[in-house]
C-alpha cells in the first residue's frame, strides 16, 4: 500500500489488457484502453454464483472486445447481467454486445438509458448542431466550432449499438449479486442519473465517474438545459457519498482503487471553489465562457477536450450565477455574457 496526501492506494500494480485481478473476495478489476488523453477505463467483474456480473462495458472498439473475450473465456462462466453506471461511451459502449453473449439483461437508470438514446439519435438539445450553437452563444471561436461540427457524431463510434430494453435502477435499490447486496446510489452533475454501487458487507464503493482519485470529474452543461446548475448537483451528490465509512475501498472508473472518501471529497470541493475564484478574478468586464476558457484550461486542448472544457466553463459560470456572485445576460443575437454582481 502507498499513500499520496490523505488517500491510500492499496494496490501498486494495475491489470494488463485481457487480465483481471482480485481487489476483494468476488470482485475483480479490469483495465481497458481508451484512445484519448485519458487512456484507460476501469471495469469490474463480480462473482454471481455460477455466473458473473459486469459493471460497465468499455468503449466499442475491437481491442476492448478482444480483452473481454480473453477474460470471459478464461473464466468460463456466463454473464448474468451488465450494470451500466452511465451513458458515456467508455461505460455503455459494449453493453449490448456483452449482454448478447449470454442473453443477459442490462441494468441502468432511466435517465442514462434515455440520454444514451438521445445522443446516439441526435435528438434536439442533445445533438452536435445544438452543442455547437450553444458554444457559439458562449463565445467559442470559429475554428474550434468548425472542428466540433465536422467531427460528427463521435458518440456512435464509441457506442456501436444501444440496448433496446433495460432493467431500471432507482436510487436506494438493492441488487443481490452472489452473496452480497449492492445499494444503488444515484448521483447528478456528471450525467443525468449516474448509478454508483455500494456493498456494506465488503466495504466497497464502485464509484464510476462520481469520485475519481487524481482528476476531477467533468461537469458540463448540456444544450438541452442551458441554464442548468450541474456543478451544484454534483457537489450535493458528493455530500451523500461522503457519509459512507471513510475506510471504504473506492473502485473508480479512472485511476487506482483508493481509500479516503472524505479527504477526496474535501479536495474536490476546494478545487471547484478555487476554479470559481479564478473566474471571478479574471472578470474585469462582462465575459463569455469562450473568453474565460484559458483561465480554467491554459494548456493546449484537442477538439475532444474543447467539448468538455467549454461545458465545464459554462457549468462553473452557471454555478456562480446560482450563488448570486455573477449575473448572466444575453444580447439580441443570443450571445451570453457573465459579469460580477456589484
Amino acid at each position: 500500500m502507498n499513500s499520496i496526501g490523505e488517500l491510500q492506494y492499496p494496490f501498486d500494480g494495475m491489470p494488463p489488457g485481457g487480465e483481471a485481478i482480485a481487489v476483494a473476495p468476488g470482485v475483480r478489476w479490469l483495465r481497458m484502453p481508451l484512445p484519448f488523453a485519458l487512456d484507460h477505463i476501469n471495469l469490474w467483474l463480480l462473482d454471481d454464483g455460477d455466473a458473473l456480473t459486469a459493471v460497465d462495458a468499455g468503449l466499442g472498439a475491437d481491442e476492448v472486445r478482444a480483452h473481454w473475450n480473453t477474460v470471459l473465456e478464461r473464466d468460463g462462466r456466463p454473464l448474468s447481467r451488465v450494470v451500466v453506471t452511465h451513458h458515456h461511451p467508455d461505460h455503455l459502449g459494449l453493453a449490448s454486445w456483452l449482454a448478447a453473449r449470454d442473453g443477459a439483461p442490462v441494468l441502468m437508470t432511466q435517465g442514462e438509458f434515455l440520454a444514451g438514446h438521445a445522443v446516439w439519435s441526435q435528438t434536439p438539445g442533445m445533438c452536435v448542431p445544438d452543442m455547437v450553437a450553444q458554444f457559439r452563444a458562449h463565445g467559442l471561436d470559429d475554428a474550434r466550432l468548425d472542428a466540433l461540427a465536422t467531427r460528427g457524431n463521435a458518440y456512435r463510434r464509441g457506442v456501436p449499438e444501444l440496448p433496446g430494453r433495460f432493467h431500471r435502477l432507482f436510487d436506494g435499490d438493492e441488487i443481490r449479486i452472489g452473496d452480497n447486496d449492492w445499494r444503488v446510489i444515484v448521483g447528478y452533475g456528471h450525467a443525468p442519473e449516474h448509478a454508483s454501487l455500494y456493498c456494506e458487507r465488503l466495504g466497497i464503493l464502485i464509484s464510476g465517474d462520481m469520485l475519481l482519485p487524481r482528476i476531477s470529474t467533468n461537469i458540463s452543461v448540456y444544450a438541452a438545459t442551458p441554464e442548468g446548475d450541474p456543478l451544484r448537483w454534483f457537489l450535493e451528490s458528493l455530500n451523500r457519498i461522503k457519509d459512507l465509512p471513510d475506510d471504504t475501498l473506492v473502485l473508480p472508473s479512472h485511476g487506482r482503487p483508493f481509500r479516503g472518501i472524505r479527504a477526496r471529497v474535501g479536495q474536490l470541493e476546494a478545487h471547484h471553489r478555487e476554479r470559481c475564484d479564478e473566474l471571478l478574478r479574471a472578470m474585469a468586464a462582462p465575459s463569455t465562457a469562450g473568453d474565460l476558457l484559458t483561465t480554467l484550461f491554459p494548456r493546449p486542448l484537442d477538439t475532444h477536450q474543447v467539448m468538455f472544457a467549454m461545458g465545464e466553463a459554462i457549468a462553473h459560470l452557471n454555478y456562480l450565477v446560482g450563488k448570486n456572485e455573477l449575473r448572466r445576460s444575453a444580447d439580441r443575437n443570443g450571445s451570453v455574457r457573465f459579469e460580477r454582481m456589484t
